[in-house]
């Protein structure tokens, strides 16, 4: 079993370049974020024609997630995180795909801080944390991935001194994402890859692509029940590349069959 995360940065400016990752790669679970798209507009037939039913939580012009089942119809489990009534954002959303919990989640960008917008960031990952804690109570296979917008050490960025300032890697930030794993639950990426190095994201300004000045952000966060049966995970980089791409590449784990 596959299970993808991508920020595509606009699915609509975007959707061959999607189209083209989920036909050539074919993951079973894709996560979406930055989907930037109305409920009403979601292009739920372009990925009914390659075979991938989808549930979405969108929002005009900003945020949005979505997740998409390879040959199913992902069941939905909650749609917007709990514990802030006046947050409506489009930016969580959670389902049941082949025996397995997925929550999909764009996480607030935070800056500029200090200020307002890093005080949302911070109070939103303390509410993921208390709804991560119930995923756990239930001791289910579970996923919480998506687009995290923390650098959680120095070594996932390209230059700690150039990001320094921002609010993908203040104190504040790294301690909260510390806190999501402390509760035991599994950074795919960073235990498959515990050198760092890797990057998920490349800004379109200053060639950042090109000198690959690059960090990590996008993240798959797994339960033990997963965990255990963590086989491989990756950065599918060359999508990047690709004319008219997000500004993120897409992330993915491999898990072996549940029995």
């Amino acid at each position: 079993m596959r299970i993808a995360s991508f920020n595509i940065n606009g699915i609509k400016a975007r959707l061959p370049r999607l189209i083209e990752w989920l036909e050539e790669t074919r993951p079973t679970v894709a996560c979406l974020q930055e989907i930037k798209s109305q409920d009403e507009s979601f292009s739920a037939d372009a990925f009914e024609k390659i075979g991938y039913k989808a549930i979405w939580h969108g929002q005009k012009g900003f945020n949005g997630v979505a997740i998409l089942a390879d040959g199913v119809q992902p069941i939905e489990a909650q749609r917007t995180l709990p514990g802030d009534p006046e947050d409506l954002h489009a930016r969580y959303i959670e389902a049941d795909v082949n025996g397995v919990r997925v929550a999909c989640i764009y996480l607030p960008n935070g800056n500029p801080q200090p200020g307002p917008k890093f005080d949302y960031k911070l109070a939103w990952m303390e509410r993921l944390r208390a709804r991560m804690a119930e995923l756990w109570a239930l001791e289910i296979p579970c996923a919480v991935v998506g687009d995290f917008n923390v650098i959680p050490e120095d070594k996932d960025v390209w230059s700690p001194a150039a990001m320094a300032s921002d609010a993908l890697m203040q104190p504040e930030s790294r301690a909260a994402y510390r806190r999501l794993l402390a509760a035991g639950w599994t950074d795919a990426l960073d235990t498959l890859n515990p050198r760092g190095g890797v990057w998920t994201f490349w800004d379109y300004q200053a060639g950042a692509w090109q000198r690959d000045h690059g960090f990590r952000i996008d993240h798959l966060l797994l339960s033990p029940e997963l965990a255990d049966r963590l086989t491989a995970a990756g950065v599918d980089k060359e999508y990047r590349g690709r004319e008219k791409a997000s500004d993120h590449a897409p992330v993915w784990v491999e898990i072996a069959d549940i029995p």
